[in-house]
C-alpha cells in the first residue's frame, strides 16, 4: 500500500492519476475531504500538524510519497521541517519500508528558505533507518499558469533572474518519476536532480506563451532588490524578502540552468518541453491569460 501526501497539489494530482492507471493499491492523505473525494480514490483525512491523523493514515502502508507545502513567510524555522519530520516518525513507527521525498534543487545546509529546510528534512530521513529516494526539482512550469510567476497589471511577465536560463520541469514528469520509484525496486539511497529537457530564459518563455496564445506576451526585468521591496510592501517579513532576493540572485547566476537525464533514466522517456506542457494545459492557459 502506498500513501500519497500532498495529493491535491500540483504533483500529487498527477501522481494519483498515474497510480490509478497502474492499478496499484494506494490511498491519499488530504486535509480537505471535498477536494479529496474529487480525486476518485481511497482517501484519509489528516494533517501534518496532527500526529494522530498521520498514525492512522500510515496503517497498512509500505511506501510513502512525502510532499508537503513550500517555504512560508515566517520568522524562524520553516513549518515544513516540523511537519515532515513528524511524517517520517509516523512512517517509521508504522513499519513503512520506503519513502520517496520531494525536495528541491540546491538543498543544502544553511540554504535559504526551502533549500535549508529540505536539506534538514533529507538528513532526518536518511538517519531514520527507512529506505529513501530524494527528488530534487527546480522551477515548475505550472508556476506560469497558477499565478506564482509574477506579472505586471498589464500582463507583462516579470523576469527576476536577469535573463538567466532555468530548466523548468512539468509537475507531471516529477509525478512520473515518483510513480516509478514507488512501484519499482530501484533508486534506493539515490538523489535525483529533476529538470526539463531545455533551459529557457524569460524572453523565451514569453515567446512560447505568445505562440500558444496567439498574441504577444511581453516581459520586463525585475531586480532582486526590487523584488524584495515589493515583498516588504505586502507586509511580509523583511528576512523572507531578503531570502527571496538572494535566491533570485542565485538563479540569475545560473543555479538552475543545468539539465539532467534523470526523468529519462527513471521513466524511460524524455521530459516534456515547455511547448508540450502548454499544449497539454490549454484550458488552464486560457483561464490564466484570456478569461482573467
Amino acid at each position: 500500500m502506498i500513501l500519497v501526501t500532498g495529493a491535491t497539489g500540483s504533483i500529487g494530482t498527477h501522481l494519483v492519476r498515474l497510480l490509478q492507471e497502474k492499478g496499484v493499491k494506494f490511498r491519499a492523505l488530504v486535509r480537505d475531504e471535498g477536494k479529496g473525494r474529487a480525486l476518485g480514490c481511497d482517501i484519509v483525512t489528516g494533517d501534518f500538524d496532527d500526529p494522530g491523523s498521520l498514525a492512522a493514515a500510515m496503517e497498512g502502508v509500505d511506501r510513502l510519497f512525502l510532499n508537503a507545502g513550500g517555504a512560508q513567510p515566517v520568522e524562524g524555522e520553516q513549518p515544513m521541517v516540523r511537519q515532515q519530520k513528524a511524517a517520517v516518525d509516523a512512517a517509521r513507527a508504522a513499519g513503512v519500508s520506503r519513502v520517496v521525498k520531494v525536495s528541491v534543487s540546491g538543498a543544502r545546509r544553511g540554504g535559504r528558505l526551502a533549500q535549508g529546510a529540505h536539506w534538514e528534512i533529507e538528513e532526518y530521513l536518511k538517519a531514520s533507518g527507512l529506505g529513501w529516494s530524494m527528488l530534487r526539482p527546480g522551477g515548475f512550469m505550472q508556476n506560469f499558469l497558477t499565478g506564482t510567476a509574477a506579472f505586471t497589471a498589464g500582463g507583462r511577465l516579470l523576469d527576476g533572474y536577469g535573463g538567466a536560463r532555468v530548466s523548468y520541469i512539468d509537475c507531471h514528469d516529477i509525478a512520473a518519476c515518483a510513480a516509478a520509484l514507488l512501484t519499482g525496486s530501484g533508486g534506493l539511497g539515490e538523489t535525483y536532480e529533476l529538470t526539463g529537457p531545455q533551459a529557457l530564459t524569460y524572453a523565451e518563455v514569453a515567446q512560447e506563451l505568445s505562440a500558444a496564445l496567439g498574441r504577444t506576451v511581453e516581459h520586463a526585468e525585475l531586480s532582486p532588490d526590487e523584488l524584495a521591496a515589493g515583498v516588504r510592501a505586502q507586509g511580509l517579513p523583511a528576512g523572507f524578502a531578503d531570502d527571496l532576493a538572494e535566491l533570485s540572485r542565485q538563479v540569475a547566476g545560473g543555479s538552475l540552468a543545468a539539465t539532467t537525464t534523470a526523468v529519462r533514466d527513471l521513466t524511460g522517456r524524455e521530459p516534456r518541453t515547455f511547448g508540450e506542457f502548454l499544449a497539454a494545459n490549454a484550458d488552464g492557459l486560457s483561464r490564466r491569460f484570456i478569461d482573467s
